[in-house]
């Protein structure tokens, strides 16, 4: 297992990627800022899904989710219909538009990394790539409490 000295390294690391969260959320389209593509993301990968689900996906309250919602439904890139095992529930789904736009954010983004890591080898790319969804899969998958001593 790697050191105490290694994991302060890594999370300086870490902290060191915000520059890059931020350099590619300058990337995004102007009519598409990042947490519109990350709400048309979530919808985009579970397809149909109620607005608590959405949320529950995004770990953002609910009236935050209700904003980023309507603020894209307007847009015409969602839309939503009654949940037909529980009318007072809505089911979202993305539009060919909402489907468009994603796409136009992701491919600036794309064009972002491609452009900074041009000097990196395909093998390094595919490596990080690997070695990020394992660091997220880590921190999304549950854990068990840790036992406390009466």
């Amino acid at each position: 297992m790697a050191t105490q000295k290694q994991f302060a390294e890594l999370a300086s690391q870490l902290r060191g990627t915000l520059a890059v969260v931020r350099e590619m959320a300058r990337a995004m389209p102007p009519d598409c800022p990042p947490a519109s593509a990350g709400v048309l993301s979530a919808i985009s990968r579970n397809g149909e899904i109620r607005m608590s689900r959405l949320a529950e996906l995004l770990d953002i309250d609910m009236s935050v989710t209700s904003r980023h919602v309507a603020h894209l439904a307007e847009r015409g890139w969602i839309e939503r219909a009654p949940d037909p095992l529980d009318r007072r529930s809505r089911l979202l789904r993305l539009t060919a538009l909402g489907d468009l736009a994603l796409s136009n954010a992701q491919n600036h983004v794309a064009g972002v990394l491609a452009e900074r890591l041009s000097d990196w080898p395909d093998e390094d790319v595919e490596r990080f790539t690997d070695l990020l969804d394992r660091l997220r899969t880590g921190f999304c998958e549950p854990r068990p409490l840790p036992r406390t001593h009466a």
